[in-house]
């Protein structure tokens, strides 16, 4: 029996933020696995480790472009659950690795899945919210949504201490199929039959033209790539750089807890105050002051004046304060980027995930693997890259 009532906000808030955090739970719940990997599968290469979320990453950006199209003609329901079949597929291949080649084609394979909940969910709430009001409910969803990477690490190392780091690709695989099954059976259909589009090269051609030739739409979508590069950069260094810079591998699940917990306070206040300060003030706002705090860490770290006994703690508050930003930005970047493209939702979300997704791949690539066993290498990379987040919005209109 399809379900016909619409869900009270707060159960499609929360229904949202299970269904995306599939992604976050994949990637974050890893980092604690990275050290023994790293010594079964590449122990001559150990950089390499950091490929496991980089490709889980690569390949979410690549199902990206797919899967907002099929959503707009298939209806964001049935992709979204075969999007969930495609993932438990790749977890299950990444289960049974017997090489870290096979183990990475499972990680891709699954990202491909992940795509589903990482561009319909947002789809789904564009079908429903526009503008300020889809910001705020995109921050709502983004502050439950951050819980699940706050403590992925504690659950992924409990898991890795209990049953060893190959479990924990059966609860990828169990997760989803409670959040599609939750989906199927309480989620009314968002996109009406009569609002579909025919799945056609020539109409799909249009409709991305439409999309890479709106200048306000492109330049929100590269500033997002930029802060997701931050982030991507964050998550696939922050494990090592706790292991070997500070000795801290032990009680890093706990310090990750904290960081992260951050980003879902930051979305909770965006979601208060967007409404009255307009997105773009907002990111403005937040992305200078973490541009001022990443280049005094690049400078204090890089030429080594950072005294000893402040660097650990500076490297906390710094870590949150990235963590802040997303958690205040990225709902903002997402809104204002759909924000043209109402009649494009499914499209416009596959565009703007695959282009912003793999961007942040390649611009975290030489950071990961420029990793020398202190944070430099993050420091520079997120002070460049909110540098250039904050010269696009320069340019774009203020309003919103």
């Amino acid at each position: 029996m399809k379900p016909t009532k619409p869900l009270g906000s707060f159960e499609f808030v929360a229904l949202m933020a299970t269904l995306m955090s599939a992604v976050a739970f994949s990637i974050d719940s890893m980092l604690p696995a990275f050290p023994v990997i790293m010594r079964q599968m590449t122990p001559d290469a150990p950089n390499h480790v950091q490929l496991i979320v980089t490709l889980f990453m690569l390949g979410m950006g690549a199902g990206t472009l797919f899967v907002g199209p099929l959503s707009d003609t298939l209806g964001r329901k049935t992709v979204m659950i075969g999007c969930s079949a495609i993932y438990s597929i790749g977890a299950l291949m990444a289960w049974r690795a017997d090489s870290l080649e096979l183990l990475l084609l499972g990680r891709f394979i699954q990202g491909i899945g992940a795509a589903g909940p990482r561009v319909v969910a947002i789809a789904m709430v564009r079908d429903l919210y526009s503008g300020r009001d889809m910001a705020r409910v995109v921050s709502f969803i983004m502050m439950f949504f951050t819980i699940v990477p706050a403590i992925a690490p504690m659950i992924g190392n409990e898991m890795i201490q209990l049953f060893g780091w190959r479990a924990l690709f059966l609860i990828f695989v169990t997760f989803s199929t409670i959040s599609a099954t939750w989906l199927f059976f309480r989620q009314p259909e968002t996109l009406a039959v009569e609002n579909r589009r025919a799945l056609r090269p020539a109409v799909l051609l249009a409709g991305i033209k439409e999309i890479v030739t709106n200048r306000i739409v492109m330049l929100t979508i590269i500033a997002q790539g930029f802060a997701f590069g931050c982030m991507f950069s964050t998550i696939s260094t922050i494990q090592p750089i706790f292991e070997v810079r500070f000795n801290a591998a032990d009680t890093f699940p706990y310090w990750f807890f904290s960081v992260a917990m951050t980003a879902g306070a930051a979305s909770f206040l965006n979601a208060r105050i967007v409404g009255r300060v307009g997105m773009r003030a907002v990111v403005v706002s937040v992305v200078s002051l973490q541009f001022t705090i990443s280049l005094i860490m690049a400078v204090t770290n890089g030429f080594n004046i950072m005294p000893e006994a402040l660097a650990f703690p500076a490297q906390i508050i710094w870590t949150m304060s990235i963590f802040a930003m997303l958690g205040l930005c990225m709902g903002n970047l997402n809104a204002l980027a759909l924000e043209p493209l109402g009649h494009l939702a499914g499209l416009g979300a596959s565009v703007a995930g695959c282009i912003a997704t793999v961007m942040a791949v390649l611009l975290s690539l030489p950071i990961g693997q420029s990793f020398n066993g202190t944070n430099i290498p993050l420091t520079i990379g997120t002070t460049l890259y909110t540098g250039a987040v904050l010269l696009i919005m320069a340019t774009l209109p203020k309003r919103n």
